[in-house]
């Protein structure tokens, strides 16, 4: 531990030096001016760590007082941490309010008392210990979720691009751990199970259901195959889960695709989702909107599942509903009317086969609406030839 005194008398450094070894402490830097003592914690910061855990600072001294050292100090992101008092004679009350406006966390009157002295440097060390297991607790926790938010990416579908089929998504989450979940998986040759869902809230509890519900999700849709049957098995997996939490329910919303690109058929549940689109060459635009409640509410669902054939080119723009309230309304659009008609036809103005899914939200939103996004935002864009 190294105790820093800055004075430019140096028999008041050699009276608070003793004072300290008396206490215990034993390991000092002396300066004589504020310069040299910035100079010296500067050269330390630029090598990555400052071994100063406390500053005791004169207020009057020549070419810089303390008041203004406390606020360099304060400045510097790298020595803000380093709890000062001041040490002064002058006792304007006006001053040691500006110094402690400057940055300073106490001062002491000279002469120097010994007791109130190793009282105060006590509790501002003790201070400044519990400041830095913050410091260092909330870099642990921000390492440990920067992992998950990795772990959270890996299980998100890879693009698929076939004869007949190609699926991609635009993701961008709100914070390191999201709630919105994407997922395709191959049933048979002609066959593609598509999912996108959005669990209830957001953070680390929101997060870990997503993962929970992910680590169920192939073998379903690959066991359960048909929209109503694989809603029905994750809402049993829901409904587990939230037997083993009394204090809350967890839920989400969903839409489920089985796509058939030999018998050009679309079967889907929309459990509670923002209606997707579906856009065939030639037709009015289509709302995915029909199938049940969100998963997880209710312990039986009735499910309605809703078939779609397609002859030409399709299209198929699903989304979370981060995408829908970020959208920006035109000035004069009607209250009554559903957001979600804005949405529909900004995609049918923007939808071009072959393109990229992050292309199409920067199209439908404004640059700076996506950057101060609050919600996770998710597109998963289905061209089926």
């Amino acid at each position: 531990m190294n105790i820093a005194i800055v004075d430019d008398n140096p028999v008041n450094i050699i009276v608070i030096e003793k004072i300290l070894k008396s206490a215990g402490y034993g390991s000092f830097w002396k300066e004589s001016s504020a310069i040299d003592l910035l100079a010296r914690l500067n050269t330390h910061a630029e090598e990555g760590k400052i071994p100063v855990d406390l500053i005791l600072m004169d207020m009057m001294m020549p070419e810089m007082d303390g008041i203004e050292a406390c606020r360099l100090i304060q400045g510097d992101e790298r020595m803000k941490d380093i709890p000062v008092i001041i040490v002064t004679a002058l006792g304007d009350s006006n001053k040691l309010a500006e110094a402690l406006g400057a940055g300073a966390i106490d001062y002491v009157m000279k002469p120097v008392n010994k007791v109130e002295l190793i009282a105060r440097i006590r509790v501002a060390l003790r201070l400044k210990f519990e400041k830095d297991w913050h410091k260092e607790n909330e870099a642990r926790i921000r390492s440990e979720l920067e992992l998950a938010r990795q772990v959270q990416g890996s299980v998100l579908s890879l693009p698929l691009v076939k004869e007949k089929l190609a699926i991609g998504a635009a993701y961008y989450p709100s914070s390191e751990l999201a709630g919105d979940f994407y997922a395709w998986y191959r049933i048979d040759e002609h066959r593609y199970g598509v999912i996108i869902l959005d669990i209830m809230g957001h953070g680390i509890s929101s997060s870990l259901v997503c993962m929970f519900i992910s680590s169920v999700m192939q073998d379903t849709i690959t066991r359960f195959v048909s929209p109503e049957f694989v809603v029905s098995e994750l809402n049993r997996y829901m409904n587990q889960l939230n037997q083993k939490s009394a204090s809350v329910s967890y839920y989400f919303t969903a839409i489920y695709l089985l796509i058939d690109t030999n018998r050009q058929m679309i079967e889907y549940v929309n459990a509670g989702h923002p209606p997707g689109f579906l856009f065939e060459d030639g037709k009015a635009p289509v709302a995915l909107d029909q199938g049940s409640c969100a998963v997880g509410f209710f312990d039986q669902m009735d499910i309605v599942k809703c078939t779609y054939a397609y002859e030409q080119p399709i299209r198929i723009a699903l989304y979370t509903d981060g995408l829908l309230e970020a959208l920006p309304l035109p000035p004069d659009y009607p209250p009554e009317e559903p957001e979600s008609d804005v949405l529909r036809d900004r995609l049918h103005d923007h939808i071009r086969e072959g393109q990229c899914p992050e292309h199409l939200v920067q199209q439908v939103l404004p640059a700076e609406i996506l950057e101060a996004r609050k919600d996770d935002i998710c597109l998963v864009l289905i061209n089926a030839f």
